[in-house]
This record gives structure tokens, sequence and C-alpha cells, in this order.
């Protein structure tokens, strides 16, 4: 662990400072998708309220993973200059005022509240990943499968009672999403002794020695490809699903449900991967069965979205080991957990431009074609391609 504290430091001290970090990683987990899952279920309402079409609906669920585009290259610098957990602490404060004005009745207000979340979520994700290779390399899969498992439970709860804390009135949805700004206030709160922690800047920590960049790897942009599609095909299915649910008849409050259970079988896949991880020599087997689950679950609804149910529950089990593998080989494919910040930045700045990319371009094309097939059509696609990826970037090699 690199930080200032003394090698004598008594080791009950020790011990209760990895404790209060680690249920510290959890409740930063624990606020990473509640804000966004919880829009989809309620995106018919807003659009109604707020006269959005389709596409706006869709550049609103977009705009955080703009942000993450954007920001995902500035994490790691802003951590090297004032530290990893303070970055974490200020990305909670962001996210709780982000959260609250996205709530609020003035004009514009869901839109700068929504990048303002966007921000605070892009430096969690980034520096969670470096985070856990610096204080928890032995055990970085387990430590990464529970805090995602952590996300999903949330995000899942968040999208089932998102309908019905809202209610029957118009703007209900605004009490339904402000809702989150307590738990992420919560988190804030609960992080604060860790600013007592001096940990060194990373650049200080890693010494002088220079490392090759992801951004001049093959393997950095194979994992960075893997990424970004999965990331893709999740977030228009974290969207668009109640949709297409509702268009084939089913309920608002159901279609909501099956979000939910997309996202809790995402967690039992979530929490099965670190075990299933040591049973490989490498990661492509396993990359290539969490890809080809989501390619079946993208097909089913493609062919067959009357069973939509069916589709979500094989789309949810690839999509939470690909999550977990995802954020591994950050520090499975670096030398250190600067590297592993270098290449968390760059995945997720190329990836959520994809992500961020697909809903528009969902909402899009099915206003162009007044039905489901054509975009449901490139979603199968791209989540073909996406196997290869995750072959390529499952060999094991590290960069540099």
């Amino acid at each position: 662990m690199t930080t200032t504290v003394s090698p004598t430091q008594a080791p009950s001290a020790r011990s209760t400072r990895t404790v209060l970090l680690i249920v510290g990683i959890l409740l930063v987990g624990a606020n990473m998708r509640a804000s966004l899952t919880s829009v989809g279920p309620l995106l018919d309402d807003i659009r109604a309220d707020t006269g959005m079409s389709s596409a706006a609906g869709g550049l609103l669920t977009a705009l955080p993973l703009l942000a993450f585009a954007l920001l995902s290259p500035v994490a790691p610098v802003v951590a090297s200059r004032v530290g990893i957990e303070r970055t974490l602490w200020a990305g909670l404060v962001l996210l709780t005022a982000g959260i609250l004005l996205r709530s609020t009745p003035a004009t514009g207000a869901i839109w700068v509240g929504t990048a303002l979340l966007g921000c605070a979520i892009a430096f969690f994700n980034v520096l969670l990943p470096s985070l856990v290779k610096r204080d928890f390399a032995g055990k970085a899969a387990l430590v990464i499968a529970s805090y995602a498992a952590t996300q999903t439970v949330v995000g899942a709860v968040a999208s089932g009672i998102a309908v019905p804390v809202a209610g029957d009135d118009p703007d209900g949805w605004r009490l339904a999403l402000g809702f989150w700004a307590g738990i992420s206030a919560i988190a804030a709160a609960f992080w604060l002794p860790q600013l007592r922690s001096r940990t060194l800047p990373a650049r200080a920590a890693a010494g002088p020695a220079a490392y090759r960049s992801p951004w001049r790897s093959a393997l950095g942009w194979q994992v960075t490809a893997f990424m970004g599609l999965h990331s893709l095909v999740f977030y228009d299915i974290i969207a668009w699903l109640p949709s297409i649910a509702h268009d084939e008849g089913i309920s608002e409050q159901t279609a909501g449900w099956y979000l939910f259970v997309y996202q809790v079988v995402a967690v039992l896949s979530n929490l099965s991967t670190p075990v299933l991880m040591r049973r490989f020599p490498d990661q492509r087997v396993l990359g290539a069965l969490c890809s080809g689950l989501i390619l079946v679950g993208a097909g089913g609804l493609l062919v067959a979205p009357e069973a939509a149910l069916l589709w979500v529950v094989i789309a949810g089990l690839g999509a939470g080991v690909a999550l977990v593998l995802t954020l591994t080989l950050f520090g499975l494919r670096t030398s250190d957990h600067r590297q592993a910040a270098a290449l968390s930045g760059m995945a997720q700045c190329v990836g959520y431009t994809l992500a961020a990319a697909g809903p528009v371009v969902i909402g899009a094309l099915h206003d162009a074609s007044d039905g489901w097939t054509v975009p449901l059509s490139l979603l199968t696609a791209l989540a073909a391609v996406q196997v290869v990826f995750a072959v390529l970037a499952g060999r094991k090699r590290v960069i540099g």
C-alpha cells in the first residue's frame, strides 16, 4: 500500500483502515449505477412531461456516457495531484449535487444535473480499478467483483422501484430520481475519514521509470474495444428495454421489473467471475463465453421480443461476467497501478464514446424505421464483433 503511514503502524490500525476502505469502495459502487438505471423505466414519463423526442431521450441517457468518455483521461491526472481518496470523495459530493439539480424543475436543470453526475461517475469508473490494484493486488478480482455486484444490485433496485416511487403524478419522476441523492450523501460522509490518509501521488509512488502507454499498444486497444462494445450493448438495453417490452404489450411497471431481473442476474455472474477466472489459464474462454451470451440475448430480442424476459436473463449473465472481467483486465494487462489507471482511462474514454452513441442511434433508428427491427439488428451485429475482441483481450499478456 503506497501511503505515508509508518511501517510500524499497529496491525489493528492497518486492519481497521483496510475494512473502512473496503466498505468505502462498496459504497462508491452502490452509487455507480442507480442514478443511471432509474432513468430507463421513467423515460416515457420524462419525455411526456418535458416534451422530449425519442432521440432526445436517448441523448439524455447517453449524456453520462459522454461525460465518462471526456473525463476518463483526466481522472488519473487529477488523482496523481490530490490523491485517489480525495478525488473519490469529491466525486461523491459532485454526484449528490448533480442528482439534486437533475430533479429540480428549473429550465435545463435535467441536462446540467445529468452531466454533473456523469462527470462524478467517470472518476469512480477509472480510479476504483487503480485503487484496487494498488491496495488489494492479490485479491483484485474478488474486490472488483464485490463492488461490481454492489453497483449492479443497487442499480437493479433503482430500476425496479422507479415507477412505484414516481407514482401517478406527471412529475413524480423527479422524486424517483432525486431519492438517490441521499445515498450518495451518506457515502460522501463515510469517506471523510479517508481524507486523513496521506496517499502519495500516483506518479511519485510509481517512480521515474518509463512505461509503455496503452494508447500505443495493440493490446490496450483490444481491451478498450472489448470494454466499449459490451458497455454499448449494456447501456442500450438499460435505456430501451422498457420501451421494447412496452411495445410488445407489457405494462410499464412490468417492463421496469424486467430491467430489474436483467441486473439481478448480472449480480450472480458478477460474484461467480473470480471463481471462473481461476479455472482457466487466461481469460479467452471466459471472454468468449460472456460475449456469446450477450450476443444470444441481443439476437433473441430481435427475433422473438415477446420472450424478452428470457433474453434479458441470458444477456444479464453475460453482462455480469463481462463487467468484472473488463475491470480486472485493467490490472492484469498492466505492470503497476499507474499504468492500470492509464489503461482504465483510455478504455473508458474510447469505450464510452462508443457506448454513448448507442442509445442516441438506437432511438433515432427507432424513430426513422418506426420499429425495433433495424436498431436491434445493429445491436446484434455489434455484439458479434465483441466476441472477437474479447478473445484478443483475454490472451495472457502485459502492456510493456
